[in-house]
């Protein structure tokens, strides 16, 4: 049975706001904000596997809600929120590792594109190349990780216009596959590789070891708890904001939502730029962050139909903030060594989100968001390319 989420816009009670996953602090969630529900477009991980981490608007009966037009942040505000307007990867190409076939991918990459004013990527222009998990034939359909592509090609579009796309889709969800996908995008010149995924914690996979690239990966959507790969040491853990317009001089704000994954792992060493700050002996998540909140999402377009609905539709989870974060180090070109050691030794450079949290934990700053780090948020959110 699917399992579907209640993204609740400002029910009070006793001073804290109830949010998907757990317990947030009232200021995590804008009195504006609108009511919708959400829900998984990927079946709960099993064993050996991973599951896509995208969010679905849903309707009362749990049907994916499609629109004729957009509904949902675009490129624009996608790259105002994060200060990328000026930005230009110069062509670079980021990598997007996923599950399975989607069968419209390019065709459903052109109408969002298309729709928002930016140049074509496509095949036949050099932008645009789907292949299997180790270059050749494409697996088999399946049409909820279908969305979870689609969120990820229109997610590097809008952050990144002229980044170069390599879609990798593995044979199935298992990690091994996926595991093969990652390391045949690492041949492939890539500057980042975005894996939108995640399971249960596990012991790190060398595939995940590619020096001189940003290999970013979804800290999860279930609140306060780990999951691989954004666990492996190699790996930017990218985690997950509720984003939203305001009346500062930066025009918008951010909280932790209360969905975003964190914690420490108890498998996978503490890399040596984390610092002291993390108050875990192991890897912790997360290392930096963007909008990943459904009830503050992004449009999308997909037309695999999926669950009876194809169109327009709004996205979140933390399957949104990681291609974004692929696409920031990518305009950045900065991708030397292990690049989250740059984005520890640049933190000047981030929004600092300052509160909300995804639950409870035995070490507050695990799951609740304040001054510096914080498990649900990292280091922060994009100002730019300067901190990546």
């Amino acid at each position: 049975m699917r399992r579907t989420i209640f993204v609740v816009a400002a029910a009070i009670v006793a001073g804290l706001l109830v949010g998907p996953f757990g317990i947030a602090s009232a200021a995590s969630a804008p009195a504006a904000r609108a009511h919708h529900h959400a829900d998984r477009v990927c079946a709960k991980a099993s064993a050996g596997n991973a599951a896509c981490e995208a969010l679905v608007q849903v309707d009362a009966n749990g049907k994916p809600v499609a629109n004729a037009t957009p509904s949902g942040y675009g490129p624009a505000d996608i790259r105002s929120a994060y200060s990328l307007a000026s930005s230009s990867s110069g062509g670079r190409t980021v990598a997007i590792v996923d599950a399975y076939n989607d069968p419209t991918a390019e065709a459903d990459l052109g109408v969002y594109r298309r729709t928002y004013g930016l140049s074509a990527c496509t095949t036949a222009n050099g932008c645009f190349r789907k292949v299997g998990q180790t270059g050749g034939a494409v697996p088999s359909t399946n049409a909820g990780w279908a969305q979870e592509i689609s969120l990820d090609l229109d997610m590097v579009s809008a952050a990144c216009p002229d980044c170069r796309i390599l879609l990798v889709e593995a044979k199935t969800a298992s990690f091994a596959n996926l595991a093969a996908g990652v390391n045949y995008a690492a041949t492939q010149g890539v500057s980042a590789i975005s894996n939108s995924y995640g399971g249960s914690d596990s012991s790190a996979s060398s595939a995940y070891d590619h020096p001189g690239i940003a290999i970013t990966a979804s800290t999860g959507d279930g609140g306060y708890g780990i999951e691989s790969p954004a666990s492996y040491p190699t790996v930017v853990a990218v985690g997950g904001t509720s984003l939203t317009k305001s009346s500062t001089a930066r025009g918008w704000s951010e909280t932790a939502w209360s969905g975003a994954g964190s914690g420490c792992s108890t498998l996978n060493a503490k890399p040596s730029w984390q610092t002291s700050a993390t108050q875990c002996s192991g890897k912790a998540n997360a290392d930096v962050s963007a909008v990943a909140d459904p009830n503050t999402g992004v449009a999308v377009y997909d037309s695999t139909a999926y669950q009876g609905s194809s169109g327009w539709l709004v996205f979140g989870g933390t399957s949104a903030s990681s291609p974004i974060i692929a696409s920031v180090y990518t305009l950045s070109g900065n991708t030397s060594g292990y690049p989250a050691s740059y984005t520890w030794a640049h933190t000047g450079s981030l929004n600092d989100v300052k509160s909300g949290s995804n639950g409870t934990c035995p070490t507050t700053i695990w799951c609740t968001s304040g001054t510096g780090w914080d498990g649900p948020t990292g280091l922060g959110t994009p100002i730019g390319t300067a901190a990546f």
